[in-house]
């Protein structure tokens, strides 16, 4: 089972450590507050969806569902 999640769980973290890279980058530069409150609730958001699909890839995962276009 983990190595058809392994993939998954490495490109999330690679997602997860860009948009963190940005949303630091929106903490840290000088730009007026709203900027900085748009852009960190963005890639905040961006983080948390990336986290939300790989809990749903790694459940299709462990029910035996290997392709995602089986539903359609």
């Amino acid at each position: 089972m983990w190595k058809k999640a392994l993939a998954p769980v490495i490109i999330t973290i690679f997602l997860v450590l860009w948009f963190g890279v940005w949303l630091t980058a929106c903490v840290l530069l000088p730009i007026v507050l709203w900027g900085k409150l748009l852009g960190s609730l963005l890639f905040a958001s961006l983080i948390g969806v990336s986290v939300y699909v790989l809990v749903q890839r790694i459940k299709e995962i462990r029910s035996g569902e290997e392709d995602d276009l089986g539903k359609y």
